[in-house]
């Protein structure tokens, strides 16, 4: 309270008892007031108002008011005074307890008035006395203890003297090694998480040859399996998941990428720095998806929290928290986030440098974003060589397309549920119904059309084309191997889709009805399906012909083709060919506001066509009116010859406007190509309604094309060049196929090289200016603070106030991974004996400050830091160096003399033998069952039933299948929710950081482990591969079931007891059973 409410109080000096005259020492007589009256509520325990008095730099800077308690040389002034004084009477300090009696105010007085004289050493703690913590001093290699008596074996090493040395020092000695069986499946447990299968055990157990063990830790360490099992270790460290957390907790469908990377990183054996780079700035070292690592942990989004600043400001505030606290916690092992309101109670860590921190993650915000792959590069200039050739097939493709008929006024479309077709009353025995185009399907273009039914009716309204009443039909072709699309149902008299026929010809085909007798015709209705659930497949060009013979039939009705609808991308007008000075395009209406071109070219007729409108080949523009103020859009890029919304017209007037082009000489022009955006990012103001004109040199004005004759456009469909082909022979049919196919094969590729896919992993800005934050409150800015690092520890990192943000995230990854920096190399190899021997040396792996616990060996931790470093930062290094140790190797039977000393084997004078963590009992099932798919990569499997609710409600599966069998890893990483099975093994659900898993043993875990569906399920797959690989032998199969699932025979009881429990229950009772035993569920 002192510090947060320090207002200077207008006081006279004889208000105030006087200062004293006596010598004064702060030692002596300034300090044991603190301590009696002040260190309650301000002191290490406690801040309140951010105020401290135990720490020199603390009491001499003030609360969270900023304002100054103690102001040197002068008393009156300082606040402090005017409160121990009572100089407010609704202030009371010490608020319990006696007040300070006017002989202390006195010296607190003089003390202040002599400059405020405060020794370094005499603040408790000081700095120097922080600095001097040990996880803050510089590794230094240690010398390896000489144990004297000690019996060499082949596997001691430099580890075994450091642990013998520490067992010593308690009179006690390491346990002898264990069995081979016992060996090959700790290795086993411990670098993959899934068991050996009987034949690595008998291989291994069978081996005697000198390095058998070592060249088996190479082949763990070589697998994939290794990365699976680690990569969930460091997953845990980091909090990764892949919900958002908090009550709306809705999904990140794709932060897995980043799991993924660790996974290759640690399968890579990638050098420890180089992981920490790209986790810090990975879209800088080619490792775009490893910066998901900053983003992992919850967080509340835009449109998540509330909308006031208030709250908008805090859930920004809590996102770089925990970026702040990712990096200190994972890499520094260091509780950095505990500084955001005030100076750390115990660890060097200014406010100022967490601030610092924050900053060099202003610009990070959580979100989507296209993954950038490491062969970007090649595959965009791959794409980028594919793109004169399409340019070509559309070149090819436009002449092709159908003509531009300006003399039609208005074309109704047709309907997928009735048309008719009325005409002058005909004499006619045969009547042909020609389809020359049909409407684009959404995906597959230009398809076989369909028609539901035929009917022809006489003058007094008879049908006479039912097949009922003797009428006969042929076709050009019906689609084959389909029971409900055949020729008999278009005149069998009955509506729909499933009564229907279907051309075998794309955008073409015919029937032909003959009918009994000739009579006298007026009428035809036809449909695509009369039901209306079908609107694809219809006819929208058509001929209808009818006579009394075959060589007699003459148009009766029909429908002309219509052309594509105009694209934001490419269209093109092809009209006969006409002599042309000038050519204008006038806009009629356009999608909305002002209307843009991209690029307006003319191509000349004939096999040597060229774009005679470039402003290269001399030709003129002017317009109705160009869009005021654009440096981009302007009037000469109408024809400059580049493409891109970047290099367009605009025009003046919502929906109008026409460009007039002047050719240099008079030209026979056929074709006209224009777009609103040829790279396709824009596609609004697309001109909907136009008219295309030419003029001679007499100046005659000629309309050679317009949009009347074209389908309605339709916003977001997809372009798609020439598709129908009416009017064309089968030989230009066949042309048109071939190069619309070629075409789309190459799009298709160059969409394949181009595709981004998107990952959850930040997204990246200039970064704002950042400020320290008065008690962490967003709204109490306070001065600005620059990028920079830990003040306390080396080397220095501190960067400009305007350093871009991937600077600062590089620079910050640089210091981490600096070897001058004391704490990165402790950190990861305390990981790494933690993950090896279920405790690391410090058991606190994410707290290495003052508050966390010493190394229970700090020599030994001191040397593999060094090794660590000595061996390239190799993590697969370390590894191979502590399984090979006699440390490691040791037997994990317990001794009474051990226990008496170490009950928690702290001092490793055995293997610590531990139950398997959640993830490898459930892969261990898959693997004995012979269910487990091994599939790596890509998105995770669920454990959850699908919803769609906008706060998601994650409800356990209540069946599982063969999708469900991959490793746990890949299993989606739900925030506040568990796995109903195996959530109860002390599995974290990634709302918080977890270095390390506690260990419970509750009934739960065993009722889940016997009663569950998932276990019950892979019980009856384990007893089903047991008859098939030993046959209906009961004792074979008991005998299998142990050597897959605990790596051994049974003996004879054992045999004998599960014969009967089989006998009695099931084959499957009994593997569940086994499933169940403490020797499947323990590392041993």
């Amino acid at each position: 309270m002192l510090a947060g409410i320090l207002l200077t109080v207008a006081v006279t000096v004889a208000e105030l008892p006087p200062a004293a005259t006596g010598p004064v020492d702060f030692v002596r007589d300034i300090q044991p007031i603190f301590q009696r009256a002040c260190l309650k509520c301000h002191g290490p325990e406690k801040q309140k108002g951010g105020f401290r008095l135990d720490v020199k730099a603390a009491a001499l800077k003030g609360g969270d008011s900023d304002t100054p308690a103690i102001v040197p040389g002068e008393s009156a002034g300082s606040p402090l005074i005017q409160f121990v004084a009572g100089v407010d009477p609704d202030i009371k300090m010490p608020p319990q307890g006696a007040p300070l009696t006017a002989e202390q105010v006195g010296l607190l007085r003089a003390w202040i008035d002599r400059g405020a004289i405060w020794p370094d050493s005499a603040s408790a703690p000081s700095e120097d006395a922080l600095k001097t913590h040990w996880a803050f001093q510089p590794v230094k290699r240690p010398a390896v203890p000489a144990i004297a008596g000690a019996e060499p074996t082949p596997s001691r090493q430099p580890i075994d003297a450091f642990i013998a040395a520490k067992l010593a020092e308690n009179r006690l000695i390491m346990a002898p090694e264990a069995d081979r069986r016992t060996l090959v499946r700790r290795l086993y447990f411990v670098l993959h998480g899934l068991p050996p299968t009987p034949e690595e055990v008998a291989a291994f157990v069978a081996d005697d040859r000198p390095g058998a063990y070592e060249a088996l830790v190479d082949r763990l360490l070589d697998s994939p399996r290794y990365g699976e099992r680690w990569a969930r270790h460091w997953l845990d460290i980091m909090a990764f998941g892949e919900t958002d957390g908090f009550e709306v907790n809705t999904p990140r469908a794709n932060a897995w990428p980043y799991r993924d990377y660790v996974i290759r990183a640690l399968n890579a054996d990638k050098p420890y720095p180089e992981f920490i780079k790209d986790q810090l700035v990975g879209d800088a070292t080619g490792e775009d998806a490893a910066t998901g690592f900053i983003v992992a942990k919850a967080a509340l989004l835009p449109g998540q929290t509330g909308r006031d600043i208030e709250s908008i400001r805090l859930a920004r505030q809590d996102q770089l928290n925990d970026m702040v606290l990712n990096a200190g916690s994972t890499f520094l092992g260091l509780t950095i986030h505990c500084a955001r309101c005030h100076d750390h109670k115990f660890d060097p860590i200014s406010q100022r440098d967490y601030y610092a921190m924050t900053a060099i993650f202003a610009g990070v915000r959580h979100g989507e974003r296209p993954l950038r792959a490491a062969d970007d590069t090649e595959r965009r200039l791959a794409a980028q060589a594919l793109k004169p050739r399409i340019a070509a097939l559309e070149t090819e493709l436009a002449r092709y397309e159908p003509l531009a008929d300006p003399s039609i006024v208005e074309s109704k479309p047709t309907d997928p549920r009735f048309n008719q077709e009325t005409f002058p009353p005909t004499r006619a025995r045969f009547v042909r119904f020609t389809v020359q185009d049909a409407n684009l399907h959404p995906s597959f273009g230009l398809i076989e059309p369909c028609l539901d039914e035929l009917e022809i009716f006489t003058t007094d309204e008879t049908n006479v084309a039912l097949a009922k009443t003797g009428a006969k039909v042929s076709a050009s072709g019906t689609i084959p191997g389909s029971s409900i699309h055949r020729l008999e149902h278009v005149n069998d008299g009955k509506y729909g889709n499933s009564r229907s026929w279907i051309s075998d010809e794309r955008g073409r085909g015919w029937v032909l009805v003959e009918l009994p007798d000739e009579v006298t015709i007026a009428k035809i209705v036809w449909s695509r399906d009369r039901e209306g659930t079908y609107t694809d497949r219809l006819a929208t060009a058509y001929t209808i012909e009818a006579g009394p013979s075959l060589n007699a039939m003459k148009p009766v009705a029909g429908r002309l083709p219509l052309r594509s609808a105009v694209s934001p991308r490419l269209t093109v007008d092809r009209f006969r060919p006409v002599a042309a000075k000038r050519l204008r395009f006038t806009i009629l209406a356009s999608s909305n506001i002002e209307p843009c071109l991209d690029e307006l070219e003319v191509f000349t007729f004939g096999p040597h066509s060229r774009n005679v409108a470039l402003a290269s080949a001399g030709a003129r523009t002017k317009a109705s009116g160009t869009y005021p103020g654009s440096p981009i859009h302007r009037l000469e890029h109408l024809n400059d010859g580049r493409y891109g919304n970047g290099r367009s017209w605009i025009s003046d007037q919502n929906g109008r406007g026409w460009v007039e082009i002047e050719f240099p000489e008079t030209n026979t022009i056929d074709r006209v190509v224009w777009a609103r955006d040829r790279e396709e990012a824009y596609a609004d103001r697309l001109a909907t309604r136009y008219r295309i004109e030419v003029a001679d040199a007499s100046g005659d004005w000629t309309v050679v094309a317009t949009s009347q004759d074209r389908r309605p456009y339709v916003a977001g469909a997809p372009f798609s060049a020439v598709e129908s082909t009416a009017g064309l022979d089968e030989a230009e049919v066949k042309t048109l196929h071939a190069l619309r196919e070629e075409k789309q094969t190459l799009e298709q590729r160059v969409a394949e090289l181009t595709r981004a896919s998107l990952v959850y992993a930040g997204i990246f800005a200039q970064p704002d200016e950042t400020f320290r934050l008065s008690r962490g409150d967003p709204m109490q800015r306070r001065e600005p603070v620059d990028p920079g690092a830990l003040a306390q520890l080396p080397p220095k990192l501190e960067l400009a106030a305007d350093a871009p943000d991937q600077v600062r995230r590089s620079s910050l990854a640089n210091w981490i991974a600096d070897p001058e920096n004391p704490l990165t190399a402790r950190v990861m190899v305390n990981r790494l004996w933690h993950y090896h021997f279920g405790e690391g040396l410090v058991n606190t792996p994410s707290d290495f400050g003052r508050n966390g616990a010493r190394p229970v060996n700090g020599p030994l931790l001191d040397w593999l830091a060094s090794e660590f470093v000595a061996r390239g930062w190799s993590l697969k290094a370390m590894h191979r160096l502590i399984v090979t140790s006699a440390t490691f190797r040791q037997s994990s039977r317990p001794r009474a003399d051990a226990i008496a000393v170490d009950s928690g084997t702290r001092l490793l004078w055995r293997f610590p033998p531990r139950r398997l963590e959640a993830e490898a009992i459930r892969d261990s099932i898959l693997a004995v069952a012979g269910t487990l798919d091994l599939r790596m990569g890509g998105p995770g499997y669920s454990a959850f039933a699908p919803n769609t609710n906008y706060v998601r409600v994650y409800n356990p599966k209540t069946e599982y299948g063969p999708a469900d069998w991959r490793r746990m890893i890949y299993q989606t990483k739900v925030r506040m929710a568990q796995d109903s099975t195996f959530g109860a093994f002390d599995c974290p659900d990634a709302g918080q950081n977890q270095p390390s898993r506690p260990r419970s043993t509750t009934p739960l875990q065993a009722l889940n482990l016997f009663n569950s569906q998932f276990v019950a399920q892979q019980a009856g797959q384990l007893a089903d591969r047991l008859k098939r690989e030993a046959g209906d032998d009961l004792t074979r199969q008991i005998q299998l079931a142990y050597r897959l699932a605990l790596g051994r025979e049974p003996d004879g009881e054992e045999t004998r007891l599960c014969t009967l429990l089989a006998q009695d229950q099931d084959l499957a009772t009994f593997c569940r059973v086994l499933l169940n035993t403490n020797e499947f569920l323990f590392v041993p």
